[in-house]
């Protein structure tokens, strides 16, 4: 057996990306996923019927979930992108998982409360991620993680609060998830604010859309005040909400670092 310090190696390593895409209802993030290379999606909300896509049954339990990603990893199939659409439905069946373990009516309930309920449900968390790291790393897949997007209040230790959007999950797991992904990316629209006085030394500001159909689709790849966002590849801060450009950039990105 060689000595472990001759097994080790330099360079980077070219692998797929594992993305985490959230946003508001409608954006286009499933749709932006659909144009990822040979996608299936493992659907745990009903929401991709006006979707040409490959997709698995409903998910109705974590286990239907844990059974589509193990056929994906021990089955024969020319796939390179698994889609999971979405969290946080996906969050409720672990949820759901996790309260029939423990006899609980409710996640909150679980284990006499007091948040137990949240910190249990890390383990299917965690195997989740697993399985996922076990398509990207035995079967080169790309990983497409959706969430719906909510607004939080963010303490700054900096600065005074202010409300910011984020992944649509409990905030244990969203920092699991966040952290495992290589980009956490925010579906948007771009707007402008315009402040008007009204009178009597009063303000009014308004957004306008820019572009057109209610404004142009954006990814925001990098975290500032207004949202939760992070990314290995540099990219630039914005993008179009659209599979080539995403593609351009981080092949680019790529490509600059080697």
């Amino acid at each position: 057996m060689p000595e472990l310090l001759q097994r080790i190696t330099t360079g980077r390593t070219s692998a797929p990306p594992r993305l985490l895409v959230y946003g508001t209802e409608g954006i286009g993030k499933s749709t932006l996923a659909s144009h990822a290379p040979r996608p299936i999606f493992i659907q745990t909300e009903d929401g991709l019927g006006e979707i040409d896509c490959h997709k698995f049954p409903l998910a109705n339990s974590f286990d239907d979930v844990v059974g589509s990603l193990e056929a994906l990893r021990t089955e024969k199939h020319d796939y390179q992108s698994v889609v999971v659409d979405s969290l946080d439905w996906l969050e409720r069946l672990i949820w759901d998982a996790v309260c029939e373990d423990y006899g609980a009516k409710s996640i909150e309930k679980v284990d006499g409360g007091y948040g137990k309920g949240y910190i249990f449900a890390l383990t299917p968390w965690r195997s989740f991620l697993d399985q996922l790291a076990a398509l990207h790393r035995d079967r080169c897949m790309a990983i497409i993680l959706i969430a719906h997007a909510k607004v939080e209040k963010f303490e700054d230790p900096e600065a005074s609060p202010y409300d910011r959007y984020s992944p649509r999950l409990h905030k244990h797991a969203a920092a699991l998830l966040t952290e495992w992904c290589d980009a956490v990316l925010f579906a948007t629209r771009k707007f402008r604010t315009q402040t008007e006085e009204t009178g009597f030394g009063r303000k009014r500001t308004t957004a306008h859309a820019i572009g057109k159909d209610g404004g142009e689709r954006i990814l925001r790849t990098v975290g500032g005040p207004s949202c939760v966002a992070k990314n290995r590849y540099n990219l630039d801060p914005e993008l179009p909400l659209d599979w080539s450009a995403l593609l351009a950039g981080i092949t680019g990105s790529a490509a600059t670092r080697s």
